[in-house]
């Protein structure tokens, strides 16, 4: 296997094995007679066990690299029948699809390098963005209106660069949105796209793991490529908040089923206690096909377009330094997400022409690509404390003295298995509590743990004047994140530079519409009555109520006090869409047709969040997969091999 180039976690892993063999070697006979001061055990037994996991571990990582793509390296002028740019979610996907059939030959072009078993560990998927080699590191625009308690105005925008794509780097949390989200997608114009067409991809997708749900095969299916399950490990806390939901008459639901408005358990694309990606979903089972080939560590600069026919016919990128342009006979099939996809339409000449010609780009197709950016905030400002030990608190995991890391890394048990603590969600509808269908306007997602803590405040990149009073590390509690589902304000993303290695700038515009602070206040007095809830009183949970300079002059609890709190302690939730909109060929917001074609060029297609013409009452991988599998299908339509 070429450039097996470990991670940063996977080298932060074996300096941790090397510190507590020497504290295991020096402090022997001291360590083998303390215990810890949580009474699990002798430390010296619990540090073997954590070496001895870790050893472990790392030979399980070495079989997982085994099964990985190889890397490939064309050369200039090599020909394909589909070119996909961008490993991540919908690519990995849709070139798995196409290599089905074996007289396809595929290129599958990634930016970034190898997933490894360690970016797959559900508890730190907060750490894992930190690791700038798979990690884009995108920022918002610095704005006085959003991202205010971050450093200069502005927020983390993470975006996976890696096999996988940001389904290595996001919470797996596996929601579909509802019918009426498709629906209105169809009503839009966008014709085949209504839940009815797409209710059979999203249970292509997924093998249901949850045996009280194996039985509904009306919406779940039972032998797609990506399993969804409940965490394994469950902390006496997310019992309690579901007898809360209870407590305010809210049903508990599967979510992904005939009715999303309720509370659950969260489903999430987890196999035997570790991360599914799309890569270890679509590309490890055939890590040994033939016809599908993977370049990574390929950034590619443009399109190749034909002017005189206003067709496609290849793209070029560059690695190791070097040009290579690499030619389809089919078609070229973007999937590089909401910010990736944009920007290199535009680059390629496909976008605003105003714009393009200011960068001094030629225009080969006036389009409003990079508009219409829609995205999931959450408000980070909710924790309360609580005086039983029932949480979990993220320094004694990340301890070796204690057993959790060992047991995930020899059992895969424990709260290791959590994803970044997050453990239940309820979809509500604030306008009409008692309506217990239809459209819910807000999530609250439920976290077993404090986030009002060092790693919160590090991921979130807050200013210091914050993080001076996000001093809660060794307090038990429990944190629920306050997200609109439907907001109204729309962003956009434009070009800095005719450079794809220049980041585009990126205007998320959170909150221009006044609605969208009105739901969330909405959503905020919702998760405050579920703390005053009898099941949560009996943790005696108090709400961590933490002011800030700015919001001081504001009675508490008012509008314009939680307003404040929100434009400051507000982010994204990862789910950027919609700058490559799908709308029927006519319509003056269209990129994309329903057939996912760009308009008005030949053999070009968008297969990815940015098609969104909505963005949907949920979380975006899911959606995103089904995307992609319709999109396949469309392809070997197109071709005359659907259902070969």
């Amino acid at each position: 296997m070429q450039n097996k180039i470990p991670s940063l976690l996977h080298i932060l892993n074996i300096s941790i094995i090397i510190n507590s063999v020497f504290i295991i070697y020096t402090n022997s006979q001291r360590y083998d007679t303390l215990h810890d001061n949580n009474n699990r055990g002798p430390i010296l037994p619990n540090l073997l066990k954590f070496a001895a996991g870790n050893v472990n571990f790392l030979i399980e990582n070495q079989h997982y690299l085994h099964q990985e793509l190889p890397d490939t390296t064309p050369q200039n002028e090599d020909t394909y029948d589909f070119i996909v740019i961008g490993a991540g979610t919908a690519g990995a996907t849709i070139a798995a699809r196409l290599s089905e059939i074996s007289h396809f030959k595929i290129l599958l072009i990634e930016a970034g390098f190898h997933e490894s078993l360690f970016m797959d560990i559900p508890l730190i998927v907060g750490i894992s963005q930190w690791a700038n080699n798979i990690n884009w590191n995108y920022r918002t625009k610095s704005s006085n209106k959003y991202c205010r308690g971050m450093k200069n105005n502005s927020c983390s925008y993470p975006r996976g660069k890696v096999v996988g794509g940001s389904s290595v780097l996001n919470f797996m949390i596996a929601s579909r949105g509802v019918a009426e989200d498709y629906d209105r997608w169809a009503e839009m114009g966008n014709e085949g796209w209504a839940y009815k067409d797409v209710l059979k991809y999203f249970k292509k997708i997924e093998t249901i793991d949850i045996p009280e749900l194996k039985s509904d095969t009306v919406y779940h299916g039972t032998d797609g490529p990506v399993h969804i399950t409940y965490p394994i490990h469950r902390t006496p806390m997310v019992e309690s908040f579901l007898k809360s939901c209870k407590e305010r008459k809210y049903p508990i639901t599967d979510y992904n089923g005939k009715n999303e408005i309720g509370c659950s358990y969260i489903q999430a694309t987890i196999i035997n206690g570790t991360r599914m990606s799309s890569n270890v979903a679509y590309l490890h089972p055939l890590h040994d096909r033939k016809n599908l080939h993977l370049t990574f560590r390929s950034t590619v600069t443009k399109v190749l377009i034909d002017r005189i026919i206003n067709r496609a016919i290849g793209v070029e990128f560059v690695k190791n330094n070097k040009i290579i342009r690499v030619l389809a006979r089919k078609e070229v099939i973007l999937c590089a997400g909401a910010i990736g996809s944009p920007q290199l339409l535009m680059l390629s000449g496909i976008g605003p022409a105003k714009h393009l010609t200011e960068l001094g780009i030629d225009v080969v197709q006036d389009a409003p690509v990079g508009e219409n950016l829609m995205d999931h905030t959450n408000f980070v400002g909710l924790s309360w404390t609580i005086n039983t030990t029932t949480s979990i608190i993220p320094r004694q995991q990340f301890n070796p003295i204690n057993p959790y890391i060992s047991d995930f890394l020899i059992k895969r048990t424990g709260p290791y298995t959590i994803p970044s603590g997050c453990e239940a969600l309820g979809f509500i509808n604030t306008k009409q509590s008692e309506k217990h269908n239809g459209l819910p306007d807000i999530e609250l997602l439920f976290c077993s743990i404090l986030l009002k803590n060092f790693l919160s405040a590090m991921t979130l990149n807050l200013k210091d004047k914050i993080v001076q009073q996000w001093k809660y590390n060794n307090r038990h509690g429990w944190s629920i994140l306050v997200i609109p589902l439907k907001p109204k304000s729309r962003g956009k993303i434009t070009l800095l530079d005719n450079d794809v290695n220049v980041k585009p700038e990126i205007v998320p515009n959170y909150f221009d519409d006044p609605d969208d602070i009105k739901t969330m206040i909405a959503g905020i007095r919702t998760a405050i009555r579920i703390g005053r809830t009898k099941a949560m009183r009996e943790f005696d949970s108090q709400l961590v109520n933490i002011t800030y300079t700015e919001c001081n002059n504001n009675r508490y609890d008012s509008d314009a006090y939680w307003e404040c709190q929100i434009r400051m302690l507000s982010s994204t939730l990862y789910h950027p869409c919609g700058t490559c909109k799908m709308a029927p060929i006519g319509d003056p917001t269209a990129v994309v047709d329903p057939k996912l074609k760009v308009i008005g060029i030949q053999g070009l297609r968008v297969a990815d969040a940015s098609i969104m013409p909505e963005i949907i009452s949920g979380h975006l991988n899911i959606p995103t997969y089904m995307i992609a599998e319709k999109a396949a299908d469309m392809i070997r339509e197109e071709w005359n091999y659907l259902g070969k």
